[in-house]
Order: C-alpha cells, then sequence, then structure tokens
C-alpha cells in the first residue's frame, strides 16, 4: 500500500495531475535501495498521450536521459533537488513541487545512503490516485513494468536536509 500526493504546477495543463512517492527495494531480498517515483496521471485536458508527451519534454529540459543512462544529480546547478524532512520527502524540479509522506523504512534507507533512485515517468499511471492507497499488486505492476522503466528518466540524486 502506497500513498501519493500530487504537485501543483505552471505545466499543470500538458503535464496533467504530478505525484510523488516513495518506496525502497524489497528488503527481504536485500534490496536497500531508496526510490522516489515521479508521475503524471494521465488527466490533463488534451488526454494521456499529451501529459507524457510533456513529461518526456520535461525530462529533457532537465537534462536527464529517456535512454535508460543514470544521470548524476549531484553536479553544480542540477535543476532537480530533493529535500527530507519531518518524514516528508519534498522534490524541486523547474516550476515544480511535490511532497510525500515517506515509509520508515525509505527514511532509514536514506540516512544510510544520502542518495535515491529518482525515476521521472513517462506512463500516465491513472491508477494511483493522490491520497488513494494503491494495493501492492497494482504497485507492483506499475515499477516492475519494463516499458515504464525503460521509458522513464533515472537519476541518483543526492538528499538534502535542512541545518
Amino acid at each position: 500500500m502506497v500513498e501519493t500526493q500530487t504537485a501543483p504546477s505552471g505545466n499543470q495543463f500538458s503535464l496533467g495531475t504530478m505525484s510523488i512517492l516513495a518506496w525502497i527495494g524489497a528488503p527481504e531480498e536485500g534490496h536497500q535501495t531508496p526510490y522516489l517515483l515521479a508521475y503524471t496521471l494521465g488527466d490533463g485536458a488534451n488526454g494521456a498521450a499529451e501529459n507524457e508527451a510533456a513529461v518526456a519534454g520535461l525530462a529533457q529540459s532537465l537534462t536527464l536521459s529517456l535512454d535508460g543512462t543514470m544521470t548524476d544529480g549531484s553536479r553544480p546547478g542540477f535543476p532537480v533537488r530533493l529535500l527530507v524532512e519531518g518524514g516528508q520527502a519534498v522534490l524541486s524540479m523547474q516550476g515544480l513541487n511535490a511532497q510525500c509522506v515517506a515509509p520508515p523504512e525509505w527514511l532509514d534507507a536514506v540516512q544510510e545512503g544520502a542518495s535515491v533512485h529518482f525515476v521521472l515517468s513517462t506512463r500516465a499511471w491513472p491508477q494511483a490516485v493522490p491520497g488513494q492507497e494503491l494495493s501492492a499488486d497494482t504497485f507492483r505492476a506499475y515499477v516492475g513494468d519494463e516499458t515504464v522503466l525503460g521509458s522513464a528518466a533515472h537519476c541518483l540524486l543526492p538528499v538534502s536536509k535542512l541545518r
């Protein structure tokens, strides 16, 4: 079960509703990587296809590759930022801000590693409505889909904290 939250955006018309969620890999299998996924619901005025194209354009403008290459988000001036504070993950990128409540195991993994695997999905996910719980099967079907992962931008993003 994963809770999602939405992000108001100046690009809302073309992006649709953008949301983020945080999770870690399967700890029972030794995967402790913290992930942060940003995705569109595909609910913009002109439909999911336009929203997906807008997210791909956003990725390009953020210098994120859509070819499966992991981008280094630690370089100076990188336009994506992640703040973790008070049990919340707060993502900022080019006029778009989103936050979500992070699960305790995710927070622990972030504390240990100081960075997350950020995924900006170009595929709409209309089932992941902000504020509603997702079943584990629905979640796994989306984040485990090779077409979703293969068309997404991937970035190793350092975590900032308030001092």
